[in-house]
């Protein structure tokens, strides 16, 4: 995170930075639930980082909001492509 924003402010115009969001907290804790990969203390743990990051989404050019993979998708490939215009 803070890389990203550290690079994002040193190239300016020259540098896209996207932050992928989550719909919110809750549905990325049953995201992660639903894995059955981590503790209940590793996503206690990943949800505490991820409420940070989001405080500082407001520092990236764009904000991807991950509710529906596919769409995710094509909104990150269209920033991009208008970026690279």
């Amino acid at each position: 995170m803070k890389g990203a924003i550290h690079v994002q402010k040193q190239l300016g115009a020259n540098c896209l930075s996207i932050f992928i969001q989550p719909p919110s907290i809750a549905e990325l804790k049953e995201r992660l639930e639903d894995r059955k990969t981590e503790t209940p203390e590793s996503i206690q743990i990943r949800l505490d980082k991820a409420a940070y990051e989001i405080s500082f989404s407001h520092e990236f050019n764009a904000i991807i909001k991950n509710e529906v993979l596919e769409v995710a998708c094509a909104e990150t490939e269209k920033v991009i492509i208008e970026f690279l215009k």
